[in-house]
Protein backbone atom coordinates (compact mmCIF):
# COMPACT_ATOMS: atom_id res chain seq x y z
CA UNK A 1 0.00 0.00 0.00
CA UNK A 2 2.77 2.41 1.07
CA UNK A 3 4.27 1.65 -2.55
CA UNK A 4 0.95 2.25 -4.25
CA UNK A 5 0.86 5.92 -2.32
CA UNK A 6 4.11 6.93 -2.79
CA UNK A 7 4.89 5.48 -6.32
CA UNK A 8 1.45 5.90 -8.39
CA UNK A 9 -0.53 8.53 -6.01
CA UNK A 10 2.05 10.81 -4.94
CA UNK A 11 2.98 11.89 -8.50
CA UNK A 12 -0.38 12.65 -9.61
CA UNK A 13 -1.25 14.16 -6.30
CA UNK A 14 1.90 16.33 -6.90
CA UNK A 15 0.95 17.20 -10.71
CA UNK A 16 -2.30 18.12 -9.87
CA UNK A 17 -1.18 20.51 -6.99
CA UNK A 18 1.28 21.91 -9.23
CA UNK A 19 -1.02 22.68 -12.06
CA UNK A 20 -3.92 23.79 -9.97
CA UNK A 21 -1.48 25.81 -7.46
CA UNK A 22 0.07 27.44 -10.27
CA UNK A 23 -2.87 28.82 -12.61
CA UNK A 24 -4.10 30.05 -9.38
CA UNK A 25 -1.41 31.79 -8.49
CA UNK A 26 -0.75 33.26 -12.20
CA UNK A 27 -4.33 34.00 -12.39
CA UNK A 28 -4.76 36.12 -9.03
CA UNK A 29 -1.02 37.50 -7.98
CA UNK A 30 1.01 37.14 -11.28
CA UNK A 31 2.21 40.30 -10.62
CA UNK A 32 3.67 39.28 -7.33
CA UNK A 33 5.78 36.83 -8.90
CA UNK A 34 9.45 37.59 -7.54
CA UNK A 35 12.69 35.55 -6.98
CA UNK A 36 13.14 38.06 -4.07
CA UNK A 37 17.01 38.86 -5.34
CA UNK A 38 18.85 39.28 -2.52
CA UNK A 39 22.13 39.42 -4.42
CA UNK A 40 22.25 43.76 -2.84
CA UNK A 41 22.31 42.23 0.83
CA UNK A 42 25.40 40.19 -0.24
CA UNK A 43 27.11 39.25 -3.14
CA UNK A 44 30.55 37.38 -2.55
CA UNK A 45 28.63 33.98 -1.76
CA UNK A 46 25.90 34.46 -3.51
CA UNK A 47 28.33 34.27 -6.31
CA UNK A 48 29.87 31.47 -5.37
CA UNK A 49 27.07 29.37 -4.12
CA UNK A 50 24.72 30.27 -7.30
CA UNK A 51 26.85 29.39 -10.38
CA UNK A 52 28.15 25.96 -8.86
CA UNK A 53 24.45 25.40 -7.85
CA UNK A 54 23.16 26.26 -11.08
CA UNK A 55 25.35 24.79 -13.72
CA UNK A 56 25.59 21.13 -11.19
CA UNK A 57 21.86 21.03 -11.42
CA UNK A 58 20.92 22.09 -14.95
CA UNK A 59 23.32 19.43 -16.00
CA UNK A 60 21.87 17.09 -13.86
CA UNK A 61 17.75 17.75 -15.17
CA UNK A 62 18.95 17.39 -18.69
CA UNK A 63 20.60 14.68 -18.14
CA UNK A 64 17.63 13.04 -16.73
CA UNK A 65 15.46 14.62 -19.56
CA UNK A 66 17.95 12.70 -21.88
CA UNK A 67 17.69 9.32 -20.47
CA UNK A 68 13.71 9.88 -20.00
CA UNK A 69 13.16 10.73 -23.55
CA UNK A 70 15.60 8.94 -25.69
CA UNK A 71 16.29 5.81 -23.56
CA UNK A 72 17.78 3.85 -26.77
CA UNK A 73 20.54 6.58 -27.04
CA UNK A 74 21.61 6.45 -23.75
CA UNK A 75 21.72 2.63 -24.00
CA UNK A 76 23.81 2.46 -26.97
CA UNK A 77 25.95 5.15 -25.45
CA UNK A 78 26.78 3.47 -22.44
CA UNK A 79 27.52 -0.42 -24.63
CA UNK A 80 31.17 1.04 -24.60
CA UNK A 81 32.92 1.10 -21.12
CA UNK A 82 34.45 4.24 -21.35
CA UNK A 83 32.00 6.29 -22.53
CA UNK A 84 29.91 4.45 -19.49
CA UNK A 85 32.57 5.68 -17.12
CA UNK A 86 32.55 9.32 -18.52
CA UNK A 87 29.05 9.70 -18.30
CA UNK A 88 28.86 8.74 -14.67
CA UNK A 89 31.87 10.31 -13.66
CA UNK A 90 30.78 13.75 -15.11
CA UNK A 91 26.51 13.17 -14.03
CA UNK A 92 28.80 12.67 -10.20
CA UNK A 93 30.81 15.63 -10.67
CA UNK A 94 27.94 18.04 -11.68
CA UNK A 95 25.85 16.67 -8.66
CA UNK A 96 29.14 17.28 -6.22
CA UNK A 97 28.94 20.76 -7.83
CA UNK A 98 24.93 21.32 -7.15
CA UNK A 99 25.81 19.84 -3.26
CA UNK A 100 28.60 22.57 -2.85
CA UNK A 101 26.53 25.55 -3.78
CA UNK A 102 23.43 24.47 -2.03
CA UNK A 103 26.07 24.41 0.96
CA UNK A 104 27.36 27.64 0.22
CA UNK A 105 23.99 29.21 -0.25
CA UNK A 106 22.38 27.81 3.06
CA UNK A 107 25.51 29.01 4.97
CA UNK A 108 25.11 32.63 3.53
CA UNK A 109 21.75 32.75 4.72
CA UNK A 110 22.28 31.25 8.19
CA UNK A 111 25.30 33.61 8.79
CA UNK A 112 23.79 37.66 7.57
CA UNK A 113 21.27 38.85 9.77
CA UNK A 114 20.13 40.74 6.45
CA UNK A 115 19.34 38.13 4.74
CA UNK A 116 17.55 35.84 7.48
CA UNK A 117 15.01 38.80 7.62
CA UNK A 118 14.33 38.60 4.06
CA UNK A 119 14.18 34.65 4.84
CA UNK A 120 10.99 32.62 4.75
CA UNK A 121 10.48 28.95 5.99
CA UNK A 122 9.48 28.11 2.77
CA UNK A 123 13.23 28.76 1.65
CA UNK A 124 14.12 26.56 4.57
CA UNK A 125 12.25 23.99 3.49
CA UNK A 126 13.13 24.06 -0.40
CA UNK A 127 16.87 23.88 0.75
CA UNK A 128 16.38 20.86 2.80
CA UNK A 129 14.60 19.24 -0.03
CA UNK A 130 17.15 20.11 -2.70
CA UNK A 131 19.59 18.94 -0.23
CA UNK A 132 17.84 15.87 0.19
CA UNK A 133 17.41 15.06 -3.34
CA UNK A 134 20.95 15.94 -4.25
CA UNK A 135 22.46 13.62 -1.18
CA UNK A 136 20.15 11.00 -2.23
CA UNK A 137 21.32 11.17 -6.06
CA UNK A 138 24.96 10.84 -5.29
CA UNK A 139 24.31 8.26 -2.63
CA UNK A 140 22.53 6.17 -5.43
CA UNK A 141 25.46 6.88 -7.78
CA UNK A 142 28.03 5.29 -5.42
CA UNK A 143 26.12 2.40 -3.92
CA UNK A 144 23.93 1.70 -6.75
CA UNK A 145 26.42 2.16 -10.04
CA UNK A 146 25.53 2.44 -13.27
CA UNK A 147 22.06 4.32 -12.56
CA UNK A 148 22.04 5.95 -16.07
CA UNK A 149 21.41 2.31 -17.76
CA UNK A 150 18.79 1.06 -15.14
CA UNK A 151 17.20 4.87 -15.18
CA UNK A 152 16.89 4.71 -19.00
CA UNK A 153 15.49 0.42 -19.04
CA UNK A 154 13.67 1.15 -15.33
CA UNK A 155 12.42 4.59 -14.56
CA UNK A 156 12.00 5.81 -17.86
CA UNK A 157 9.00 3.06 -18.90
CA UNK A 158 7.78 3.88 -15.07
CA UNK A 159 7.56 7.87 -15.96
CA UNK A 160 5.74 7.04 -19.14
CA UNK A 161 3.49 4.84 -17.59
CA UNK A 162 2.63 8.01 -15.28
CA UNK A 163 2.48 10.31 -18.14
CA UNK A 164 0.10 8.28 -20.34
CA UNK A 165 -2.28 7.28 -17.42
CA UNK A 166 -1.64 3.71 -17.00
CA UNK A 167 0.78 3.56 -14.01
CA UNK A 168 2.87 0.71 -13.72
CA UNK A 169 5.18 1.04 -10.20
CA UNK A 170 6.12 -2.98 -10.18
CA UNK A 171 9.75 -2.94 -11.50
CA UNK A 172 10.22 0.30 -9.35
CA UNK A 173 8.95 -1.13 -5.82
CA UNK A 174 12.20 -3.31 -6.38
CA UNK A 175 14.57 -0.29 -6.36
CA UNK A 176 16.42 0.34 -3.28
CA UNK A 177 15.18 2.65 -0.64
CA UNK A 178 17.34 5.61 -1.51
CA UNK A 179 15.89 5.55 -4.58
CA UNK A 180 12.47 6.07 -3.27
CA UNK A 181 13.56 8.94 -1.24
CA UNK A 182 14.80 10.28 -4.00
CA UNK A 183 11.69 10.02 -5.95
CA UNK A 184 9.26 10.92 -3.38
CA UNK A 185 11.86 14.41 -2.73
CA UNK A 186 11.69 15.14 -6.19
CA UNK A 187 7.88 15.06 -6.66
CA UNK A 188 7.11 16.72 -3.12
CA UNK A 189 9.63 19.31 -4.98
CA UNK A 190 7.33 19.46 -7.76
CA UNK A 191 4.11 19.92 -5.42
CA UNK A 192 5.65 22.83 -3.74
CA UNK A 193 6.58 24.53 -6.50
CA UNK A 194 3.58 26.97 -6.65
CA UNK A 195 3.69 27.83 -2.52
CA UNK A 196 7.78 29.16 -3.11
CA UNK A 197 9.56 31.43 -4.82
CA UNK A 198 10.77 28.82 -7.82
CA UNK A 199 7.17 29.99 -9.44
CA UNK A 200 8.92 32.82 -10.66
CA UNK A 201 10.42 30.73 -13.75
CA UNK A 202 6.36 31.19 -14.98
CA UNK A 203 7.21 34.84 -15.87
CA UNK A 204 11.01 34.90 -17.05
CA UNK A 205 11.36 37.18 -19.20
CA UNK A 206 11.47 35.10 -22.08
CA UNK A 207 11.15 38.06 -24.59
CA UNK A 208 14.71 39.71 -23.94
CA UNK A 209 16.13 36.63 -25.69
CA UNK A 210 14.62 37.42 -29.15
CA UNK A 211 13.85 40.72 -29.17
CA UNK A 212 15.07 43.95 -30.92
CA UNK A 213 18.12 46.28 -30.04
CA UNK A 214 16.69 49.24 -27.69
CA UNK A 215 17.59 51.84 -29.72
CA UNK A 216 19.75 54.75 -27.05
CA UNK A 217 19.42 58.43 -28.36
CA UNK A 218 21.41 60.88 -26.43
CA UNK A 219 19.48 64.32 -26.07
CA UNK A 220 23.24 66.22 -26.09
CA UNK A 221 26.36 66.49 -27.92
CA UNK A 222 28.18 63.93 -26.13
CA UNK A 223 31.76 64.76 -27.08
CA UNK A 224 31.24 68.11 -26.00
CA UNK A 225 30.03 66.67 -22.97
CA UNK A 226 32.53 64.22 -22.26
CA UNK A 227 35.38 66.84 -22.62
CA UNK A 228 33.69 69.62 -20.84
CA UNK A 229 35.71 71.04 -17.56
CA UNK A 230 32.98 72.63 -15.68
CA UNK A 231 31.63 70.94 -13.11
CA UNK A 232 28.43 71.85 -11.35
CA UNK A 233 28.21 69.50 -8.03
CA UNK A 234 24.86 69.23 -7.10
CA UNK A 235 23.46 70.64 -10.11
CA UNK A 236 21.89 68.45 -13.30
CA UNK A 237 24.54 67.87 -15.89
CA UNK A 238 23.80 69.94 -19.27
CA UNK A 239 25.37 70.49 -22.68
CA UNK A 240 28.31 72.82 -22.74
Amino acid sequence: MMNNFFLIGLPYIAMAIFLIGTIYRYTYSAFKFSSLSSQLLEGRDLYKGSRPFHWGIIAILCGHLIGFLFPAYVIAWNGKTVRLLILEMSAFGFALCALYGIIVLIYRRLKSKRLMVVTSRMDFFVYAILVVQITSGLWIAYFNRWGSSWFATVMGPYLWSIVTFSPDASAVTLLPFSTKIHFVSAFTLIAMTPFTRFIHFLVYPWRYFYRNYQRVIWNWDRKTRRHTTVLNVGIKAKNN
